[in-house]
């Protein structure tokens, strides 16, 4: 029969226990218990290790006189060491294929190792892989702000997971290993203090169940919760027993050791005897007392529960189990209960008699505060913990396997950051398109590439000793390839016709102001404009007909200083004739016509000018009928003035000047008709008017009859 000897270090005691294991069951065969001399523990880790170490060597010499020699001791690291941090980690994943398994699984460690860093931070520690990852849950997935319950297979622009994860420092299991090497003892077993009781009170059957264990101690109140299968979360709070036998001391005016002892016997008789610091005795019932301390009772409970919605993502267990000394408060059952919105039934205190497979008789004490140096020690044999070796990237790594390991935790433990192994994203391009900013998102970047022993794998696959892990950084992610004519709509040739001559215009598409296929590659920087709609516009301009662009504007004069447009002196453009703005869109066979302007002058000016239209009166000359005219304006342009027949063009600025009115005379005629002389020796000539004699200077109306009459003179 095997003796197993373990140690159950406190903060206020050490706890030494014998085990023998008779035919697959477990008998309790001793029980020491030494309370530290002075502070050597605190939150879990031993900061005095010749003071810890001498307490191990009393009880390890007393056990020694009864069961001799004892080399080999099962010991647990303390729930309360363990630290607790919540971490969120985010990943754009826009334009990124479908999320798979690994992907989640990169995220999840990526907000683990976030973790691991604050946990470090706030320890004041520089290097985060100084902290063990004992375990993480995930409280919740988000896509796009939203809550999910998976990304597996989802697509968007950002993904989130926030994780609560629990570390152990690896100082305190080096301070347990000093202290026990100063006892001359060997660590057979390691676990830590939740496991242990875990094991013992919650067998494997049971973890399926969501059950949070709570081991009450002098200064702190470890938490362990168990679902689906498996352990999911450890934490603690710095409340506990203390607190309890604090309140009794004020309550009661006790000091602190006779506190201690009456809060002990309140679960043991219904009243207890009291002598305060004044020497006066006094009788208090259970009740009595309970009322007094009730608010202490109730500030426990509800720091107790509050850490347990936290760690189980804000949903209470199943039930609750508790142990340790602390658990045996009056009252704290139910109050745990009630903060947790449990049936009173859901929360109990559990002994050693709730062990399966034990035996224990004649020991000191048999109540909940045995059950994690019990479980200590069963762990020892049924799930012992052990130091395994692996390599990363040829790196030793040391890890403490309190879970069943994965590549992932063997990455944290090597100080890799896991948000680096990913390849980065290409450069983005950032363009113009259409006076449009545009922004061209490079390839996301590739997972790392990872082996174990030679073979591809996860980082959610198993580790063994000794296993060899290689990690390449994941490619980075290539720049954006985009061709021209993917950033907008297809851009066919059109066929014209101008004035009947065939012409090919291809669509406009320019980049930095140059000419540009369409089947060329964007390139960072660029400024793309491109139309796929020509106006007639567009198109005479790109088979040049710009002069035409000229002509069809509105033709302006500026006349006495007011601006005036002559629209009938600007050309015109048809379309398979219908007239044409510049704005007007041209399809594919569009017969565009253009058609010339009149050419302005200063004649036609005047025509168009009712308030200086010209006088005129048909007369009948020499038997043929003559239109006489006689202009009613002059036009200047400056001082300079014009003729008729002077052209005008667009823009200028000119001064038309009213004639005084006149009648026209005989003479007006000669204006309008050439007069041939007789050919034939010296001529006179006789001016007839109506069949009458007349003049040069005589007035003469529309419809007058007019002569000259030549006759012939010779010498004398």
């Amino acid at each position: 029969m095997k003796k197993i000897f373990s140690l159950d270090i406190g903060t206020r005691s050490v706890v030494g226990i014998i085990l023998e294991e008779r035919d697959g069951k477990y008998h309790v065969i001793d029980i020491q218990v030494e309370e530290h001399k002075e502070r050597a523990m605190l939150d879990g880790q031993i900061h005095d290790v010749p003071a810890v170490s001498e307490v191990i060597s009393s009880i390890k010499k007393k056990l020694e006189e009864k069961h001799g020699s004892l080399q080999k001791v099962c010991v647990a690291a303390a729930g309360r060491a363990l630290k607790t941090e919540k971490s969120l980690s985010t990943f754009p994943i826009k334009s990124k294929p479908l999320l798979t398994k690994e992907d989640v699984l990169h995220l999840e460690l990526s907000a683990v190792q976030q973790a691991q860093a604050q946990a470090a931070e706030n320890e004041g520690d520089v290097n985060s892989y100084h902290y063990y990852c004992v375990g993480y849950s995930v409280l919740y997935y988000r896509l796009d702000g939203e809550e999910i319950g998976s990304l597996i297979d989802q697509q968007g622009d950002e993904a989130s997971v926030e994780i609560i994860a629990t570390f152990l420092p690896r100082v305190v299991v080096e301070s347990l290993l000093a202290a026990l090497n100063r006892s001359d003892l060997e660590m057979e077993a390691l676990t830590l203090e939740p496991i242990a009781a875990i094991n013992v009170l919650i067998p494997q059957s049971m973890r399926r169940l969501n059950v949070a264990l709570v081991d009450i101690g002098a200064g702190t109140s470890d938490i362990a919760l168990t679902n689906k299968g498996t352990v999911t979360a450890y934490g603690m709070v710095p409340t506990a027993g203390d607190e309890i036998t604090e309140a009794m001391s004020d309550a009661l005016l006790l000091d602190f050791p006779l506190a201690e002892k009456a809060k002990r016997e309140l679960h043991q008789t219904e009243s207890i005897t009291v002598t305060d610091i004044l020497g006066f005795e006094s009788d208090f019932s259970v009740q009595e007392v309970v009322e007094k301390i009730y608010p202490s009772i109730e500030n426990l409970a509800e720091k107790i529960s509050h850490e347990i919605l936290l760690l189980n993502n804000q949903k209470p267990p199943q039930a609750v189990m508790l142990v340790g000394g602390g658990s045996l408060t009056p009252e704290l059952p139910a109050q745990l209960a009630r903060s947790l919105k449990l049936p009173e039934n859901r929360v109990a205190v559990r002994g050693i008699e709730a062990i399966q497979n034990l035996s224990f008789a004649d020991l000191p004490a048999s109540g909940p505060e045995l059950v994690t140096p019990v479980g200590i020690a069963i762990a020892s044999k049924q799930a012992p913990v052990q130091y395994v070796t692996i390599y990363v990237n040829d790196q030793p790594i040391r890890l403490f396997e309190v879970k069943d390991l994965t590549i992932g935790d063997g990455l944290l433990a090597a100080g890799m950051k896991i948000s680096k192994l990913y390849g980065k994203p290409g450069n983005a391009y950032f363009i113009t398109v259409n006076d449009q900013e545009v922004t061209l998102p490079g390839g996301y970047g590739h997972p790392p590439v990872i082996t174990k022993n030679g073979k591809e794998a996860s980082v959610d696959d198993r580790l063994m000793n000794h296993d060899r892990i290689t990690v390449l950084k994941g490619e980075d992610g290539a720049s954006p390839s985009v061709k021209i004519s993917e950033l907008m709509d297809e851009l066919p040739d059109k066929t014209l016709f101008i004035n009947e001559k065939v012409h090919t215009l291809s669509p406009l598409l320019l980049r930095n102001g140059t000419n540009v296929l369409q089947s060329e590659l964007i390139r960072d920087g660029d400024t793309i404009h491109y139309e796929s709609r020509e106006t007639v516009a567009d198109a005479l301009k790109k088979l040049n007909y710009e002069e035409w662009l000229v002509r069809w504007k509105p033709f302006r004069l500026t006349i006495n200083g007011k601006e005036t447009f002559f629209p009938s002196f600007g050309g015109k453009v048809f379309i398979n004739g219908m007239e044409a703005k510049p704005s007007t869109a041209v399809s594919h066979n569009d017969q565009i016509t253009l058609k010339s302007p009149d050419d302005p002058t200063v004649e036609k000016l005047l025509m168009r000018k009712s308030d200086y239209r010209e006088r005129s009166i048909e007369i009948v000359f020499n038997g043929n009928p003559v239109i006489l005219k006689r202009e009613s304006a002059i036009v200047y342009k400056g001082e300079q003035p014009l003729k008729m027949n002077d052209n005008l063009e667009s823009g200028d600025t000119v001064m038309i000047k009213e004639k005084a009115s006149q009648s026209f005379i005989f003479q007006d005629v000669f204006n309008h008709v050439e007069i041939a002389m007789p050919s034939h020796g010296n001529a006179s000539f006789q001016l007839m008017r109506n069949g009458e004699e007349t003049t040069f200077y005589e007035e003469i109306q529309a419809g007058d009859n007019l002569e000259i009459l030549w006759t012939n003179t010779y010498e004398k």
